[in-house]
């Protein structure tokens, strides 16, 4: 064998090798789990401020709910077999992730059960 094809070599095995790395390393980034960080109340209430909605106390839904239930959406964000388990009377189930693009791939659902009425109540617990 010549110089030219050991250095030839040389440099097929490293490509390949570099290649694998890579390819290894891509996916191991893009498959690991990521666990969210635990949301704190500081978080939920910004979130709200951003979002311009409010937040009530259980007192405060339990009074609404009795007062005038008719103009009263509850929704109910948690998975199906959870809503399944027990839910607030007449409450809609619409599972949501708590995640920016969760919201954003389930806006237009989100629309069609939260209906054209702007003047009830809407409480997602």
């Amino acid at each position: 064998m010549g110089k030219e094809t050991v250095i030839s070599n040389k440099k097929s095995i490293f490509l390949a090798l570099a290649a694998v790395i890579v390819t290894v390393g891509v996916l191991w980034a893009t498959n690991r789990a990521v666990t969210p960080k635990e949301p704190a109340w500081e978080d939920v209430i910004a979130e709200a401020k951003n979002g311009g909605y409010r937040i009530i106390s259980t007192e405060e839904m339990r009074d609404l709910y009795q007062k005038d239930a008719q103009n009263l959406l509850l929704v109910d964000t948690r998975q199906e077999w959870e809503f399944q388990t027990g839910h607030i009377a007449d409450s809609l189930n619409f599972p949501m992730e708590p995640t920016g693009w969760s919201r954003w791939r389930k806006a237009k659902s989100l629309e069609a059960v939260l209906g054209p009425d702007k003047n009830r109540h809407v409480i997602f617990y």
